[in-house]
């Protein structure tokens, strides 16, 4: 069994995450911007440790609806990652991509889930993309699952798949967009062998 515990999650390795995160925020910008054919900006303005409990307050009211985008996370590390949009967020992205007026705001069809589920497969992949070469591991995801749903129901999942480890998780908050500002939540959560692979690759002492 791994010695490392989640509580124990220091300033450096926080540190660290918010370099990835940066990292992970301009592969992404560079993405998005060819996907959108727009100027995009993205910056990573906070790295957080939370507990579960906290994690849904720091995204929206556990009833409101947002977008949730989950991924296995496999090869030289295992768990898995999210990425989650509030709803406005995600028809303004869906939107651009297809070539809609900003405001259009009709129940997503087959085609925009399907667009959304890229757009965060595209941003995901660029965080992991930015680990990888952070750690010199291979790092791959599945196919990516899309959820709709109150946020509680969402962020329940990693709730229960990983509070056996610990009580807290690693949220990166993203802003990015052009004359419009959008928040993106991304949750990293590899099993907990792979926290440990992860900071002996970046050489942190645990």
């Amino acid at each position: 069994m791994a010695k490392f515990d989640l509580n124990q999650v220091n300033d450096m390795y926080v540190d660290v995450l918010r370099e990835i995160g940066n990292i992970g925020a301009g592969n992404a910008t560079t993405a998005i911007s060819n996907m959108l054919n727009l100027k995009v900006n993205m910056d990573v303005p906070k790295v957080e440790l939370l507990t579960f409990q906290e994690l849904p307050a720091a995204i929206s009211a556990e009833e409101e609806t947002i977008a949730g985008i989950y991924l296995e996370v496999e090869s030289d590390i295992s768990g898995s990652m999210m990425f989650l949009l509030k709803m406005d967020s995600a028809h303004y992205l869906v939107n651009r991509l297809m070539g809609r007026p900003d405001d259009y705001n009709e129940e997503f069809n087959e085609i925009d889930l399907s667009a959304l589920k890229e757009i965060g497969n595209i941003i995901s992949g660029s965080y992991l993309s930015a680990l990888s070469t952070m750690t010199n591991m291979c790092i791959t995801s599945s196919v990516p699952y899309l959820a709709i749903d109150m946020a509680g129901a969402i962020l329940s999942v990693p709730a229960i798949q990983f509070g056996q480890f610990g009580d807290n998780a690693l949220l990166i908050e993203t802003e990015f967009g052009d004359d419009v500002k959008i928040q993106g939540f991304f949750i990293l959560l590899p099993d907990i062998d792979s926290y440990d692979k992860i900071l002996t690759s970046l050489g942190i002492q645990i």
